[in-house]
């Protein structure tokens, strides 16, 4: 029998990101999985370093990239629908748990074990990868920014806001050493 998990996640390309905002650049969720994971991993690296946790940051860089697989099914719902009110709120979770099942029961029962720590992750890998989703998030509004869109203006400080509310060492390490060159032009990250 033919498993369909992974043309399942291949379908992640088509589901377009920001959809209730004027883009100057399209953002699929294949994309932004990917670049969440690689932020993930960085995250668990420094959460270890300034904590002494022993996260394993490859795993968490994992978990990262499998983090939306349910919007194949769902779709990527915008976050004021999302929360819009405490019944949409968990109307929806309860759509993403159910999506989430749907996806994981794809998978081969033989495979399913080695598969469910990445989509069912613990409460504190879960936390690097939603500090990772949020961080990409004032990524795109920082380069949405840059092309002169201000439709992502109100987005940036509700965003820069929350990401200073986590209070996470890791995340204003990646603040203070990273964000800084998502202003640059290629001209000025290449000198």
């Amino acid at each position: 029998m033919s498993s369909k998990f992974f043309a399942f996640l291949s379908r992640m390309k088509f589901i377009n990101r920001w959809s209730l905002m004027r883009n100057t650049t399209l953002e699929n969720t294949a994309e932004h999985s990917l670049y969440v994971s690689m932020i993930a991993h960085c995250l668990a690296v420094v959460h270890n370093r300034l904590t002494g946790a022993a996260l394993d940051p490859c795993r968490v860089g994992m978990i990262g990239a499998y983090h939306d697989t349910g919007e194949v099914i769902t779709g990527d719902i915008p976050t004021p629908i999302k929360y819009f009110s405490s019944e949409m709120r968990d109307a929806y979770k309860k759509i993403e748990k159910t999506a989430g099942v749907k996806i994981f029961d794809t998978l081969p029962p033989e495979l399913q074990e080695a598969f469910d720590p990445l989509l069912h992750p613990d409460k504190e890998e879960a936390k690097i990868v939603k500090y990772a989703d949020k961080l990409t998030a004032y990524i795109k509004c920082i380069e949405e920014s840059g092309q002169g869109n201000n439709e992502f203006a109100r987005a940036y400080k509700t965003i820069e806001r929350e990401l200073k509310d986590y209070r996470s060492p890791a995340v204003d390490y990646f603040m203070d050493t990273f964000i800084a060159a998502y202003r640059l032009t290629l001209d000025e990250l290449s000198e």
